[in-house]
């Protein structure tokens, strides 16, 4: 049944019209979705989105504030200390490969790439809460890594930007653009620990 039956027209509540709006954003972008679609699925008024989000710009804010925050809440990345570098790395790129490809973040990405003209401030916030969040707080445990001896000197910040994009890739391109499915477990846990053998190897690793 249409979010838009009259038993569905009170207020509805700011994550369900998120969720609405993400979703219809996700499949059709953000510049055909009108604000009536996510009321037909959502329920509520043009009233209930005005009043809590401003307009369809206000909606698109949230939910990249939101998806974004999501997303660095599930990635945890502390320094693991003298030995540990190499596990944490693991644990650090699975879980980012995991939340680049997720549906949320790829449709996310979409919207970027093909709104940034409208919306550079958006864009720009959604890089610096997401990958560029990512390749900052990376770079502080190889530079702490880098002072006790365990990797040979280094530029961190630009060490911390060839493993993340090391991570993502062509792969995440082809994902991004359709062509090809997601990679299953298997392909995955094989990326990044390719990945972290190459990116230790080239950091002179002595752990």
């Amino acid at each position: 049944m249409s979010g838009g039956t009259p038993e569905n027209r009170g207020k509805v509540g700011r994550e369900a019209l998120l969720e609405a709006a993400a979703a219809i954003f996700f499949e059709q972008g953000y510049a055909a979705t009108r604000i009536d679609d996510i009321i037909e699925r959502a329920g509520g008024s043009k009233r209930n989105i005005y009043d809590q989000f401003g307009n369809k710009e206000g909606l698109l804010t949230a939910i990249v504030s939101d998806h974004a925050g999501r997303a660095l809440a599930a990635l945890s990345l502390d320094d693991p200390g003298p030995g540990g570098l190499q596990s944490m790395l693991l644990a650090f790129g699975r879980q980012l490969i995991d939340i680049s490809l997720s549906p949320a973040l790829l449709g996310i990405y979409r919207i970027a790439t093909t709104e940034y003209a409208r919306f550079p401030d958006l864009v720009r916030r959604f890089y610096d809460l997401g990958p560029g969040l990512a390749s900052t707080t990376l770079a502080k445990v190889l530079a702490a890594a880098d002072a006790r001896g365990e990797i040979g000197p280094c530029d961190a910040s630009a060490a911390a930007d060839h493993f993340v994009g090391m991570i993502r890739g062509n792969l995440h391109l082809q994902v991004l653009l359709g062509l090809r499915p997601a990679p299953d477990e298997a392909e995955r846990t094989a990326l990044v620990s390719s990945a972290v053998n190459i990116f230790l190897t080239g950091l002179g690793h002595r752990g």
